[in-house]
């Protein structure tokens, strides 16, 4: 196997007497679509704030290209290529859509006013209404404030914003948990057009189905620890469901 992009082993992370990570592992490779799946409090996203950098582990170890990385936030992993899109979404709801989408990545305007910090809004908004079209998504103005967006309209301008930026890998925690049919399909087209630009994709989801549809393996967390890892056009909805509930007792390609 080759050396896998990212990597956790043996991750513990405690909130006092709640164990919400007890030696977590996780592998992902270079350009696939892996899931990550489990039940409720099983800590999945526990274990995404750790492999982006937002929260520091009690023990163990992230690996990056195969060499041991110690993460100081969510910019030191945007650095290393990877970007991330939170249950909690992380926009500024009195900004609008487009600096959202440049929060943190302002562009300015050029020559004096650019170094006296006045910003390219034009040139903002221009490329949101891109980033806004390659998702499907339709939006009456890229310049309203994102607190006056439905919840699917600012789901996906979180998506638009991790996409636009992402180097190397995206994860996804619940993408699709706001959204209509329709904006549902065009997130996972998107994943799947990440994925063909040779990014990684980590997509945290309780939609079994949507998973089966377009991952290229899943990981199954159980009580804070890995207990599978199935390559998902080899397995199955109730193989998946076994995994997380514990209710099979042999699964698939056990970890």
């Amino acid at each position: 196997m080759p050396t896998p992009l990212l990597e956790a082993q043996e991750v513990v992370k405690h909130y006092g007497q709640v164990h919400a990570l007890d030696g977590a592992a996780f592998t992902a490779q270079a350009g696939e679509v892996v899931a990550l799946i489990g039940d409720n409090g099983a800590g999945k996203s526990t274990l995404v704030k750790i492999l982006s950098g937002a929260v520091a582990p009690d023990a163990g170890r992230v690996l990056i290209d195969g060499e041991p990385v110690r993460l100081s936030g969510p910019l030191d992993a945007q650095r290393r290529g990877l970007e991330t899109v939170y249950q909690d979404l992380a926009l500024a709801p009195d900004l609008d859509a487009a600096a959202n989408l440049y929060l943190g990545r302002e562009l300015y305007r050029r020559g004096l006013l650019g170094r006296l910090g006045f910003l390219n809004r034009a040139a903002m908004r221009e490329a949101a209404v891109e980033a806004f079209a390659e998702l499907g998504v339709s939006l009456r103005d890229v310049g309203v404030s994102v607190a006056s967006l439905s919840g699917g309209q600012r789901q996906s301008v979180a998506v638009a914003r991790a996409v636009a930026f992402a180097s190397r890998l995206i994860f996804l925690d619940e993408p699709t948990a706001a959204l209509g049919v329709v904006q549902r399909g065009h997130v996972l087209d998107t994943i799947r057009r990440v994925r063909d630009r040779g990014i990684t994709v980590v997509l945290i989801s309780h939609n079994m189905p949507e998973v089966l549809a377009v991952a290229d393996r899943v990981e199954v967390l159980r009580l804070g620890r890995r207990v599978a890892s199935f390559t998902a056009a080899r397995t199955s909805v109730d193989e998946l469901v076994g995994a997380m509930t514990g209710a099979l007792d042999t699964i698939g390609e056990a970890a």
